[in-house]
């Protein structure tokens, strides 16, 4: 890293809303450097009463669907009407050198320039399902920051959209219209996820083909989540050009109804609570998987045990037992049974 700040010139720095700063501040809290993390949490503490007040959104699609060109037509227009947003743009990662192999600034140069938007793509660092580890603090930092809409775009594969619906408040999946069956590609776990899906690139040739995606999807989503009682949210379907700005202030207008809804409940307090709860755990779980394989006596048998297994010669379970009382945490429930 650069020259290190101090702690209170990071927390002034993002205060201010001096965006160089805060773009350090998120290096920090990326950072795998122990010294960092000490210094990074000591940030975070200071800066967590001027957090929560954005709306965090999750933005998710299969890759082709066009989400960096949505985001940055919808993230303009948000900028045009008074907010400032913040893109938190997670990239697959280079399994060589672990850096950001898509450039979301460059795929996004219009809202990135805007004095009101901080656009910051963030390698994944290989881990699973493309959702870089440090994305919650980031959120923390861009709303300490005086962001008040935090957009977060998943590369869409894998876990990582159940990653991403578990760090904000409302969950956006866009889809394409497909030839003959409009539904196929699309699980079931991902439509159970979304609290609104929009019909992306719905412009000429393509806007019958995607209202009939639109309706269908309508009726899919009244199947898997039917309507419930005392104002619950019912998932929304809706058409979406970026081209033409088609349905682009209608999936604000759900964005901030559904937010509504959850206050109107409260819900949404209750949901991020959970979230933290959640979150502290999963890095709980991170750590103890890190210091078990980091531990010598682990590392000294692993090689061999991985082979057994390989080979057929071990199960995974009595290899898994091995490395844990290896480790010295002795039986554990479950494993080795």
């Amino acid at each position: 890293m650069a020259h290190q700040l101090t702690v209170d010139e990071y927390v002034s720095g993002v205060l201010s809303r001096d965006r160089a700063v805060l773009g350090q501040a998120i290096t920090l809290v990326e950072s795998s450097s122990p010294r960092h993390r000490a210094l990074a949490q000591r940030v975070l503490t200071a800066l967590l009463p001027h957090t929560g007040a954005s709306r965090r959104i999750g933005i998710s699609g299969v890759p082709g669907v066009g989400k960096s060109t949505f985001i940055e037509t919808f993230g303009c227009r948000l900028v045009e009407a008074g907010h400032r947003v913040a893109v938190l743009a997670v990239d697959p990662s280079s399994s060589v050198t672990r850096g950001s192999i898509l450039g979301d600034k460059t795929r996004m140069a219009l809202l990135a320039a805007a004095d009101a938007a901080f656009v910051r793509p963030s390698p994944t660092g290989g881990e699973l399902g493309g959702v870089a580890r440090k994305t919650r603090e980031s959120i923390l930092l861009c709303e300490a920051g005086g962001f008040d809409v935090v957009l977060v775009e998943t590369v869409g594969v894998g876990q990582s959209e159940i990653m991403v619906a578990e760090m904000v408040d409302c969950f956006v999946l866009l889809e394409l219209a497909g030839a003959g069956d409009e539904l196929q590609g699309i699980k079931r776990g991902i439509l159970e996820l979304a609290d609104i899906i929009a019909i992306h690139k719905a412009d000429g040739d393509n806007l019958a083909r995607a209202e009939r995606a639109r309706a269908e999807l309508e009726r899919a989503l009244h199947i898997l989540r039917p309507a419930a009682g005392d104002g619950e949210w019912v998932p929304r379907a809706v058409l979406a050009s970026s081209l033409t700005g088609l349905g682009l202030d209608e999936i604000w207008r759900l964005i901030e109804e559904h937010r509504r809804r959850l206050e109107e409940r409260g819900l949404l307090d209750e949901r991020r609570r959970q979230q933290r709860l959640d979150w502290m755990w999963s890095l709980v779980d991170q750590g103890l998987l890190a210091a078990v394989r980091e531990h010598p006596a682990v590392a000294a048998m692993v090689g061999r045990l991985e082979a057994e297994v390989l080979d057929g010669q071990a199960t995974p379970s009595s290899a898994a037992s091995a490395i844990l009382e290896a480790f010295g945490v002795g039986k554990v429930s479950g494993v080795g049974d």
